[in-house]
């Protein structure tokens, strides 16, 4: 005759064969089931964002592909900058181009202090005048723009030496000008 098992030996069980056989498959599934759920969950949203039904029907890695496509198209989108309202281009390009003037202006020789004085006041009059026709809220942009000089005094053309040889100049009566 054969010999028997000792029942003692095959009730007791070590707790690796136990988490072999029970624990282990047990987590698995669980562990899939919250994989599901995501999924499942990720694809609404996805499909929600999108405002697409039809990635409600892809198969999880098709759905996933789209998600990621999703994603890097926001990603894209706050990447890029923004383009200027045209208002804002005109106030930028003409702030550039009164400081060009200015330097040019602090660069000649022959200029008067007066015509930069007066080039420049007309300057900043016309400006402010834009400034209080356009009727939107001030943006960063914009404060920094009217922060710029508007007088040769601030923007660096005006100078004693240049002043005292202006007062030491004859001036004309009438002065011609292009506009």
């Amino acid at each position: 005759m054969a010999p028997q098992a000792n029942s003692t030996e095959t009730a007791f069980v070590s707790k690796t064969q136990h988490y072999l056989k029970v624990k282990k498959p047990l987590l698995e599934r669980q562990r899939r089931a919250r994989m599901n759920k995501c999924l499942d969950t990720l694809k609404t949203l996805v499909a929600e964002f999108q405002g697409d039904d039809a990635i409600l029907r892809l198969d999880k890695a098709e759905m996933l592909e789209a998600a990621l496509v999703f994603m890097r198209k926001q990603v894209v989108k706050q990447q890029a900058p923004v383009s200027p309202l045209p208002m804002n281009s005109f106030k930028n390009g003409y702030m550039n181009a009164v400081s060009e003037i200015s330097r040019v202006m602090a660069c000649t020789p022959a200029m008067s202090v007066d015509i930069g004085k007066t080039v420049m006041t007309h300057l900043g009059v016309e400006f402010q005048r834009m400034l209080q026709s356009d009727q939107q809220q001030p943006t960063p942009t914009q404060l920094e723009s009217s922060s710029r000089p508007a007088s040769p005094a601030s923007s660096g053309y005006h100078s004693d030496a240049e002043e005292s040889e202006a007062a030491a100049s004859p001036k004309p009566d009438t002065m011609w000008r292009p506009w």
